[in-house]
């Protein structure tokens, strides 16, 4: 590497982020152009820029290198999630999830119980990316069929598995920002709960409220879900012990802190045998539902399946999270060049510059954390940067960095599933059907949080001081 190279300037920092920003909200937003090739360019120009400092084409390879090199087990997790997902379609798993949700859960009371019950596996397995994959799209096949809302449903998965990767000691970012500031694990989640159960609970209210008020008479007809109901009874065989054993190994295997991508493929392969033994389909085809994912085809007879469970059961596979993977190795290699050209680190550095009190150094924390996982669309990083970068100015202030840890997952952990050019938030549009923009209003923990953050900066309440 260049031991020449110069530090750039701020305008010169700013430049690459300021030019990926008009590209993807006027390509991106406004003329509904792929997000990939918009990154692409804006790798490009920040290309030249790390040329211009005095880098070559090899440290830029070897940015690139390592930006992915250091992300590959979450890349690696994300294939492995459409595995699962698509085995536990063959299996009867998530089929039977949702058989139950139709006969059981009140469709008044649909999108607080999504919040719930998502929350609650998110919080065990520590994974939301797993949790919208496995029980958030069991929550949109029943709002599919009661013809509820499916951005508030989304909405509502969404904020339940944020809400557990924010909380779960499982999570990876949970543990990046603990590590990152120096901050105990359990005393990291424990302070965290000043900002996330006020926005849980505001959120458990408006679904509350918003599903009493909501009409079903006219929409969730009773021949409709009886028609689901038949249709899922026809396909599949619903052994309610042996289908559960794929979930109680991934939870098991959380809850025992084993490697994630091992347990997932446990849970796979139990869900592959039931789709032979239970549910009686072909090797052949349960095999092409983990690769390319479940397709109503793969059915042996001549039953007539409603649209609306050929939409529900016609997904996952690996697949399936090709493009969520191509958005991420782009972003990775903007990501990349930015950290080779020092860029991020002038503008961090600029920041401190207005800072002048506590809510002004909170508001800082969260406009690093915004801009980190807007420019970056990555969790990690974004934790990462200013996590690292911030935890003196924290100190001298006599500030616990607690404080700091707590203010980045609010700004970029929660932040990224709302944002339609990460892949969080690719994949979660991806993996239930709704756009990014859609579910946003309705995923109300994930954009709440900064308003309590900073409201308890300007207050005081839930700001711990160093002894």
């Amino acid at each position: 590497m260049n031991n020449e190279a110069k530090i750039p300037t701020l305008m010169q920092a700013l430049s690459p982020i300021l030019v990926m920003l008009i590209l993807l909200g006027l390509g991106y937003a406004f003329f509904d152009l792929p997000a990939e090739p918009l990154m692409v360019i804006s790798c490009v120009f920040a290309g030249f820029l790390v040329k211009k400092l005095g880098y070559n084409y090899s440290d830029i390879l070897s940015a690139i290198a390592n930006k992915i090199a250091k992300t590959m087990p979450a890349l690696l997790i994300l294939i492995t999630v459409g595995l699962l997902i698509g085995t536990w379609i063959a299996g009867g798993t998530i089929p039977m999830m949702i058989y139950y949700g139709l006969k059981i859960i009140d469709p008044k009371f649909l999108y607080i119980t999504a919040l719930v019950l998502t929350s609650i596996v998110s919080v065990c397995t520590g994974t939301s990316w797993g949790s919208a994959g496995t029980i958030g799209v069991a929550f949109m096949g029943v709002a599919i069929g009661l013809d509820a809302n499916l951005a508030a449903t989304a909405g509502a998965v969404v904020a339940g598995a944020y809400f557990g990767d924010k909380l779960s000691p499982l999570s990876d970012t949970t543990n990046i920002a603990s590590a990152a500031t120096g901050v105990d694990l359990y005393e990291h989640i424990a302070h965290l709960l000043y900002t996330t159960l006020p926005s849980f609970l505001l959120s458990a209210i408006v679904y509350v409220v918003y599903g009493m008020s909501s009409n079903f008479h006219d929409v969730a007809t009773p021949e409709k879900v009886l028609a689901m109901l038949t249709g899922l009874e026809q396909i599949y065989h619903f052994n309610v012990v042996l289908l559960l054993i794929p979930i109680v190994i991934i939870l098991w295997g959380s809850i025992t802190k084993k490697p994630t991508i091992p347990v997932m493929l446990l849970s796979a392969s139990v869900a592959i045998l039931n789709a032979i033994f239970v549910q009686g389909f072909s090797l052949h085809d349960v095999i092409n539902s983990a690769v390319n994912g479940f397709n109503i085809s793969m059915i042996n007879n001549d039953l007539s399946v409603s649209a609306d469970l050929a939409r529900l059961l016609n997904r996952g596979g690996m697949n399936s999270m090709m493009g969520t993977l191509l958005i991420c190795f782009c972003a990775l290699s903007f990501a990349g060049i930015l950290s080779l050209s020092g860029a991020l680190d002038v503008i961090i550095k600029h920041l401190l510059k207005l800072v002048k009190s506590t809510v002004s150094l909170i508001f800082t924390t969260i406009l690093c954390g915004l801009t980190m996982i807007g420019v970056t669309c990555n969790g990690q990083i974004s934790i990462l940067i200013p996590g690292e970068m911030l935890k003196d100015a924290y100190i001298e202030r006599g500030l616990h960095p607690k404080n700091l840890s707590r203010t980045v997952e609010d700004a970029a952990t929660i932040i990224e599933p709302i944002l339609p050019w990460t892949a969080a938030g690719a994949y979660m549009a991806g993996t239930l059907g709704v756009s990014t923009l859609s579910y946003l209003p309705w995923a109300i923990l994930c954009w709440s949080g900064i308003v309590f953050a900073i409201l308890w900066g300007m207050t005081g309440f839930g700001i711990a001081k160093l002894k």
